[in-house]
């Protein structure tokens, strides 16, 4: 299994994030964003950590340190409670090889070290099997299937997984 690390957004992964906004990227989150919105979600990565709100990262391959995706996690109200929404995203040349899994868990690892929130939500898609692999390994729970708002203004059918945040 490849070996990575993540690192936090900074203002130098604009690329990433157009890299990651392709057809074949987003058949998932409804599709490319224009590059107005991606310039927005860029701006929301590298402040997300200053305002106490979550933290985003990039994904690095080692030993050659190559960006190949993100991780990250956000503050968010889900059915009345405060938790954590967590996501990430792998370039299709890395996918398939365990790196979001492990990405995942350094995020997870982090949520952990704050204890901000009971919970940590994940909400892939549910004609996603491979993210929904990822939330079944992790050990998140199914609670169910759900509408979701992503983007907003459009509802996806998604699973509904669950994670406690580790009281240790």
């Amino acid at each position: 299994m490849p070996k990575i690390r993540i690192e936090p957004w900074s203002e130098g992964d604009l690329n990433l994030l157009h890299l990651l906004n392709t057809p074949e990227m987003t058949v998932h989150f409804g599709g490319p964003e224009t590059e107005e919105k991606i310039l927005a979600r860029h701006k929301r990565y590298c402040e997300i950590s200053e305002k106490g709100t979550g933290r985003m990262f990039k994904i690095l391959l080692l030993p050659n340190l190559e960006t190949v995706g993100s991780v990250g996690y956000w503050d968010t109200i889900w059915q009345g409670e405060p938790v954590y929404e967590i996501g990430w995203s792998v370039l299709a040349a890395y996918q398939g090889k365990g790196i979001a899994t492990n990405a995942t868990a350094l995020a997870i690892a982090n949520i952990n070290s704050e204890k901000k929130h009971s919970f940590i939500h994940a909400f892939p898609k549910i004609t996603n099997p491979a993210s929904n692999v990822i939330c079944r390994k992790l050990g998140f729970s199914l609670i169910g299937e759900c509408d979701f708002e992503y983007p907003i203004g459009s509802f996806i059918r998604c699973n509904d997984w669950v994670l406690a945040v580790d009281e240790k």
